[in-house]
C-alpha cells in the first residue's frame, strides 16, 4: 500500500446483495455491519478505481452528533474530498476508510471502529466525552455517488455542545433541533436527509 494512490475499503457487491440489497435507512445494523467486517469480505481497492465500480460498495463510516436534543449540522467546504457534494449541507461527519498500516489489506470490526475515532479526532475538536453506537446503513442507488457508497451511522452523544472543525471541509459548525431539520430538508444531501427521516420515525 506504499502507492501515492489513495487506497479506501469496500466489499463486493454481491455480499450486500446476499446480505439483503435495500434502499434508504436500514437500521438492522449489527447483521450487516459484523458480515462485510468478517475476514476475507473487505479489502482495500484504489479510489479512482473504486469510484467508478458499481460491483464494489466503498464503506463510508457516517457520524452524526447529538446533544441535549439537537443536531450538528455543518456545510461542506469547497476542500470537501467528495467534490461532488461541496455547498451540501449535512449532519454527518464522513469519509473513506484508508489503510493505516502498509501491511494492512482488510479491517475487522475493532480496526474499523478504532479507524472511527482516530477520523473523528482529526476533523473535530469535542470538548469533553462521548459515546458511540451504529444506528444503521444508508444506500441511495438514485445518483452515482450513492451507487458506489454503503453509509454506516454512528449517533455521537456528546458531554457538551463544544466541537469545533479542524478542517476547512467541515464549515459553519451549529446545533439544530431535529423540527429544524425537518424544515430545512431540502437543503440537506441526500444522506442526511434519509436520517433526518429515520431519526423523525425513531425519536432518537
Amino acid at each position: 500500500m506504499s502507492s501515492s494512490v489513495e487506497h479506501v475499503l469496500v466489499i463486493p457487491r454481491p455480499l450486500f446483495d446476499q446480505l439483503g440489497a435495500f434502499e434508504g435507512f436500514q437500521a438492522e445494523a449489527p447483521r450487516y455491519l459484523q458480515a462485510m467486517l468478517a475476514p476475507g469480505n473487505n479489502f482495500f481497492m484504489a479510489r479512482p478505481a473504486a469510484e467508478v465500480d458499481t460491483t464494489h460498495k466503498q464503506l463510508i463510516p457516517y457520524s452524526i452528533f447529538h446533544h441535549a436534543g439537537k443536531y450538528l449540522i455543518y456545510t461542506r467546504g469547497g476542500k470537501s474530498g467528495e467534490k461532488r457534494l461541496v455547498s451540501k449541507q449535512s449532519i454527518g461527519i464522513g469519509g473513506h476508510i484508508n489503510p493505516h498500516d502498509e501491511r494492512e489489506d482488510s479491517l475487522a470490526e475493532t480496526t474499523y471502529y478504532n479507524s472511527i475515532e482516530r477520523e473523528i479526532t482529526e476533523e473535530l475538536n469535542i470538548v469533553g466525552t462521548h459515546t458511540q453506537r451504529v444506528i444503521g446503513l444508508i444506500n441511495d442507488e438514485s445518483n452515482e455517488v450513492g451507487q458506489v457508497h454503503l453509509g454506516v451511522v454512528h449517533l455521537f452523544e456528546l458531554e457538551t455542545n463544544e466541537v469545533t472543525s479542524n478542517e476547512d471541509a467541515i464549515q459553519d459548525l451549529r446545533f439544530v433541533t431535529l423540527e429544524e431539520l425537518q424544515a430545512n430538508v431540502d437543503g440537506l444531501e441526500t444522506w442526511s436527509r434519509i436520517c433526518v427521516e429515520h431519526l423523525a420515525q425513531s425519536f432518537v
